[in-house]
């Protein structure tokens, strides 16, 4: 049992003699759980940019990447990138600005409403970055289509063969099945580490509103 859930039972037990301590100090528990929560949340989110660059730099030099940096892909690629950045960076300012907010926050109707804003921060984080996935993989595909001389050649003698568009329907279901499996993976590692933290941030919220409507 956590310290919060014992002062909880201290407070029925003494709440006629001393409510507005017992309030106050179960108040000022939420506040340090949720602090801490969003804190973590900020550093996860440092510590997954983190991990993706990494993992960026240690494919670069495969077979994969070595034959797309042949085609001439910067004018896409790179302002992408600077998109991303700029909006991932951004997502990091305001997990931490959310995180300052409550850690000083003085009163419950305010860390209520800090804690909401946290919640809909994480879920818009979220879906950007599958927002940004799907984007990412139309670009590429794009880009091989318009310059990879090999596909262009198959899409012609499909084409010829009055196949084209069962080469498109193939080609279409086969990105679309890999972007469904790295979505699943994606969004399992969000559920898993974001919505762990984001339910422990819902309680601390029930909990507040409970002591609200006692005040």
């Amino acid at each position: 049992m956590d310290e919060l859930e014992l002062l909880k039972k201290h407070w029925k037990k003494e709440e006629a003699q001393y409510p507005h301590v017992s309030a106050n100090a179960i108040y000022k528990m939420i506040l340090k759980r949720s602090s801490s929560i969003v804190k973590w949340v900020f550093i996860i989110s440092l510590m997954e940019f983190g991990l993706w660059t990494a993992l960026t730099l240690f494919f670069k030099g495969s077979k994969n990447t070595a034959h797309f940096d042949k085609l001439d892909s910067d004018y896409l690629l790179i302002p992408l990138s600077v998109i991303g950045y700029v909006i991932l960076a951004y997502f990091f300012y305001l997990f931490y600005r959310n995180y300052r907010r409550i850690s000083v926050t003085d009163n419950a109707k305010v860390l209520m409403e800090n804690i909401l804003k946290t919640r809909k921060t994480v879920k818009n984080y979220v879906l950007f970055n599958l927002l940004f996935m799907v984007v990412s993989f139309a670009v590429v595909l794009y880009i091989e289509f318009d310059q990879d001389q090999a596909l262009i050649n198959r899409v012609q003698a499909a084409s010829a063969n009055g196949e084209v568009f069962m080469f498109y329907a193939k080609i279409i279901l086969m990105v679309a099945g890999v972007i469904a499996v790295f979505a699943g993976v994606l969004l399992f590692f969000y559920w898993l580490i974001y919505g762990l933290l984001l339910r422990k941030l819902n309680r601390n919220y029930k909990e507040l509103k409970k002591l609200e409507m006692l005040s």
